[in-house]
């Protein structure tokens, strides 16, 4: 995917397919990214950041950290 930062956009892959039927419903919602990671090369292409999810690790099918009202795009959380 190309997320918008405000200042610039990456590219961030991410393994989302098997989690959720349509994908394509995520488009134009804003979420939580690590993005001081190095660049990792996945299937041959460059992903420069990585999405945030809740559940995974405990087994729950993973859902989106997403902000309780909109953000300016970029915006850190701390």
């Amino acid at each position: 995917m190309t997320v918008d930062f405000g200042d610039h956009r990456r590219c961030i892959l991410a393994g989302i397919k098997r989690e959720r039927e349509k994908p394509k419903e995520l488009e134009g919602l804003q979420s939580l990214f690590v993005v001081n990671l190095a660049p990792r090369t996945m299937a041959g292409i460059v992903s420069q950041g990585m999405l945030f999810d809740i559940g995974f690790a405990d087994g729950v099918l993973p859902v989106l950290a997403l902000p309780e009202k909109p953000v300016p795009n970029g915006t850190r959380a701390e």
